[in-house]
């Protein structure tokens, strides 16, 4: 990942000293930290100056919890919740990416890339330009397509479809589904 595709990193947390030291760890990892806090207020300030990027939040603070948080962030903002295993249990079912206390620091920077990663992506997928794909993909997409003639009765344009949706609803492009098929239903 280049630094291009570094996003800022907000650290909000209740006591100053937790928010230093994830900040300092995840800085030494090689992440952009430009701010951290230490309530809702001092967060959403920090976001609206940077425009985009990830919050990594404690559950609460002295004057607004974390659900408030996130709803207040802008669009371009995505959160990590750093809480109690108690206190995410209550969070299930929320579409929250979490990260249960005591914080290994392996998980919370393998989430981070995970989406560093997957923002990347999208900025890829939504840049306009079509990639030019090769022989090799090519010839996966065909075999898919194939397999699933064969196996399933499709005509080739429904099996086109069929990969062409998987890899939208699943957020995958066309040769990793074309893959996945084919390692399912070889």
């Amino acid at each position: 990942m280049g630094v291009m595709d570094l996003m800022n990193i907000i650290v909000v947390f209740p006591k100053l000293e937790d928010a230093k030291n994830i900040r300092n760890a995840l800085v030494k990892n090689g992440f952009l930290v430009p701010a951290i806090c230490t309530t809702g207020a001092q967060a959403l300030q920090h976001a609206d100056e940077l425009g985009a990027g990830i919050v990594v939040s404690g559950y609460s603070f002295s004057d607004m919890i974390y659900s408030e948080l996130r709803a207040d962030l802008p669009r371009g903002f995505e959160m990590i919740l750093v809480a109690s295993q108690r206190r995410l249990e209550e969070c299930r079912g929320e579409d929250l990416v979490c990260v249960s206390i005591p914080v290994r620091l392996h998980d919370l920077v393998n989430t981070l890339n995970m989406i560093q990663e997957t923002h990347a992506r999208r900025s890829r997928r939504s840049s306009g330009k079509p990639k030019q794909r090769n022989e090799r993909d090519t010839a996966a997409i065909r075999q898919a397509k194939e397999l699933l003639m064969a196996r399933n009765n499709m005509t080739e344009s429904e099996a086109h479809r069929y990969i062409q949706k998987c890899s939208m609803d699943n957020g995958t492009n066309m040769v990793e589904t074309a893959k996945m098929v084919l390692s399912l239903m070889a």
